[in-house]
C-alpha cells in the first residue's frame, strides 16, 4: 500500500494516477490526511501523558526516599498517576481504532501507475507495446477449436470435470495430462537456468498472506475461502512464494532474490460467462509456474524488462505467435504500478489469448509485507518486489492445440518432445 507520507508529499501525482486509473473521487486521500493528522494528534498526547507518568512515579520513589511517604504531596501525585493511567487506557483503544481506520482507508488506494501508463477505461484501451512476434497460421476452414480437438483426441473431457466438481475444472487425460506435465516441466528448468530458485509452496495461504500481496480485500469475491479454517486458496503461486519474505529484512548484497513454483491456481471468476471463456480460455482450478524477483528499487525496471525477454523466449521455444501489451489505467491491477500483458493467437477461435502478465508492484507489496532491505547508510528501506507467469496452461494448451493440428494429428513442438516422449497426438 501507499505510506501516509507518499500521500501527503506526493498528493497531486496520486490525483494522477487515479486519473489514468479512471477514478473521478478523490475525497478519501483528504480523508486518509485527516485521520493521520488526528493520528498524529492524538499520538502526541499519549506520549506527553506517558512522560507525566513516569515522572509523577519518579517523584513518588524519590519521596519514599527522603520519608513522605504518607504526605498530602505523595497522596496528591498517587492520585495524579491514577488519572494518568485512565487517560493512557483510554487513548491507547482510541489511537487503536484511529491507526485500524487509517489502515483501511489505505487499502483502498491503489498504487501508483507508472508515468508511462496510458489512461483508459477497459482492455479495449490497453496500447500494443510489441506487434506481433512469428507468424499467425494459416488454418483451413475445417481448423476445430481446442474444446472439440480435446474430445477428438481424448485427451481432455470438459464434461467428467463437471460431473466430478463442476464447470470450470476439466480433467486431462492420457498424452493431454502428459502435455500439461511437459510444459510444467519445461517451464520449471527454464526459470532454473535463469537463476530462479524453485519453491514448492502451500496452495492455502492465511489472510496476512492473502493482504500482504494485495488480494485483500481487494479481490476477497475472486478467492475460494475456507471458513472453517480460516484459509483462502491461492489464485496464484505469486502469494505464497513472496510472503516467503515477509516481516524480513534483507541485505543489500541479497539482490536479486529469484523465485520460482508451480502451483495450482484457484479463481472464482464470478460474472465469467460466455463464448469466450469456453474451454480452456477460463478455468476455475488451472496449472500456473510463477516467477517471483525481490530487487533494489534502482534496478527494479531493468529486472521487469529481463523478465519480460524470459516469457518471450518460453513463446519463441513453443514457436507460438504472440504480441505484448501495455496495460491501461483502467486495466491495471490494484497493486500493479506496470503492467504487460502477453497473448498468443488461437488459430481456430481467431482472437488473442492472454497467457502472462509481468508487474512491478515498486515499494506497494513490500509495506504491506514489512519486507526490506538495509542499505549502505545503514537504514532500512523498502524493497520492489516483482511477478510475471511463465507460464499460465489453459491458454497456452489451448493455443498449442489449435495451431498445430493437422490432418494426421496435433503435432507437439520439439521443444517439448523430450518431456512428452511423443512428437504427435493421433
Amino acid at each position: 500500500m501507499l505510506s501516509v507520507n507518499f500521500i501527503r508529499e506526493n498528493k497531486e501525482k496520486v490525483i494522477r494516477s487515479l486519473e489514468t486509473r479512471n477514478h473521478t473521487d478523490f475525497s478519501i486521500l483528504d480523508q486518509i490526511i485527516q485521520v493521520d493528522t488526528k493520528r498524529k494528534t492524538l499520538q502526541k498526547e499519549l506520549d506527553e501523558h506517558l512522560a507525566e507518568g513516569n515522572r509523577v512515579a519518579a517523584e513518588i520513589k524519590e519521596l519514599f526516599k527522603t520519608g513522605q511517604g504518607k504526605s498530602e504531596l505523595v497522596a496528591e501525585k498517587k492520585k495524579r498517576g491514577s488519572e494518568l493511567k485512565t487517560i493512557n487506557a483510554a487513548s491507547k483503544h482510541e489511537l487503536t481504532e484511529i491507526k485500524m481506520q487509517l489502515e483501511e482507508l489505505l487499502y483502498q488506494v491503489p498504487n501508483c501507475a507508472n508515468d508511462i501508463v496510458p489512461p483508459g477505461k477497459s482492455d479495449e484501451d490497453n496500447q500494443v507495446h510489441q506487434t506481433l512476434v512469428g507468424e499467425l497460421p494459416t488454418m483451413s476452414g475445417a481448423a476445430l477449436p481446442h474444446w472439440e480437438l480435446a474430445k477428438k483426441y481424448n485427451i481432455i473431457d470438459f464434461e467428467l470435470g463437471a460431473k466430478v466438481t463442476g464447470a470450470g475444472f476439466p480433467v486431462y487425460i492420457g498424452k493431454g495430462a502428459r502435455l500439461q506435465r511437459a510444459l510444467i516441466s519445461f517451464f520449471l528448468d527454464e526459470a532454473q537456468d535463469a537463476g530462479y530458485i524453485e519453491h514448492q509452496v502451500p496452495h492455502l495461504v492465511n489472510e496476512d498472506s492473502a493482504r500482504g500481496t494485495g488480494q485483500l480485500p481487494d479481490k476477497e469475491g475472486q478467492m475460494y475461502y475456507a471458513e472453517k479454517d480460516d484459509l483462502y486458496l491461492i489464485p496464484t503461486a505469486e502469494v505464497p512464494l513472496t510472503n516467503i519474505y515477509r516481516d524480513v529484512i534483507v541485505k543489500e548484497d541479497d539482490f536479486p532474490i529469484k523465485l520460482t513454483g508451480h502451483t495450482l491456481c484457484f479463481r472464482r471468476e464470478a460474472g465469467s460467462y460466455g463464448a469466450h471463456v469456453r474451454g480452456l480460455n477460463r478455468l476455475h482450478q488451472f496449472d500456473k509456474v510463477e516467477l517471483v524477483q525481490i530487487q533494489h528499487p534502482d534496478k527494479s525496471y531493468d529486472t521487469l524488462t529481463e523478465m519480460c525477454g524470459h516469457v518471450e523466449n518460453l513463446l519463441q521455444k513453443l514457436e507460438l505467435p504472440y504480441q505484448i501489451l501495455l496495460l491501461c489505467g483502467g486495466d491495471l491491477g490494484f497493486t500493479s504500478a506496470l503492467t504487460y500483458d502477453f497473448e498468443t493467437y488461437s488459430a481456430a477461435q481467431k482472437q488473442w489469448l492472454e497467457v502472462s502478465s509481468v508487474s512491478n508492484f515498486e515499494t506497494f507489496q513490500a509495506n504491506r509485507l514489512k519486507l526490506r532491505y538495509k542499505g549502505a547508510d545503514g537504514k532500512n528501506h523498502l524493497a520492489h518486489t516483482l511477478n510475471g507467469s511463465a507460464l499460465a496452461l489453459p491458454r497456452i494448451l489451448a493455443t498449442l492445440l489449435e495451431n498445430n493440428q493437422t490432418e494426421e494429428g496435433i503435432k507437439i513442438p520439439k521443444v517439448l518432445q523430450k518431456y512428452t516422449g511423443f512428437d504427435m497426438i493421433k
